[in-house]
């Protein structure tokens, strides 16, 4: 994703969340099917186990989140952490439908949003800190996936940012205006 400059927050946190997604997609499409659903040892999660739980979390957080609570009384959020999905179609339709709470929220919004107040189990956050707290967490989770996915295919695996050894080559690049960071 080309970074754009912008002074706008809510533009950066929903460019910040698509490539976050992105790069979780970029990475779940080099594991082999199998792998996306085993865990490297009996306390990790898979990645379907983690794909569940944040797609559980993005539906509490940001379903009606202008007027309810972001911990939503019928989350039940250690089941998330067991049963996953059983293949790849079902695990990338909630990873979509997760990711479609986030913007269905946040590109509705103004800058005049910002700064009201929503409650995430009971706390207050201003809505910017709510973004904060999910750009976060989400990042966290999509870091997890990547790491785990680049385990699992081995020497399959295809550089997602800038390759080892290669920045001298990539910075090149980026000052020519072929190449972006983001």
């Amino acid at each position: 994703m080309a970074h754009q400059f912008t002074t706008s927050y809510l533009k950066d946190s929903l460019d910040v969340f698509r490539y976050y997604k992105k790069l979780g997609e970029r990475a779940m499409a080099q594991c082999p099917d199998d792998a996306l659903f085993a865990s490297l040892h009996a306390e990790s999660n898979s990645i379907a186990i983690i794909v569940k739980h944040m797609a559980g979390n993005m539906r509490s957080r940001w379903t009606d989140f202008l007027t309810t609570d972001g911990e939503k009384p019928d989350r039940n959020r250690d089941t998330e952490f067991e049963t996953p999905p059983k293949t790849r179609a079902a695990l990338m339709e909630l990873w979509e439908r997760g990711w479609k709470y986030v913007f269905d929220a946040l590109e509705p919004l103004g800058d005049e949003d910002l700064v009201r107040t929503i409650t995430i189990r009971t706390e207050p956050h201003s809505v910017m800190q709510a973004i904060n707290r999910q750009v976060a967490h989400y990042s966290y989770h999509v870091g997890q996936i990547v790491y785990v996915a680049k385990h699992l295919a081995g020497n399959k695996w295809q550089t997602l940012t800038v390759p080892k050894k290669k920045s001298a080559e990539f910075n090149a690049r980026v000052a020519a205006g072929e190449a972006s960071q983001r």
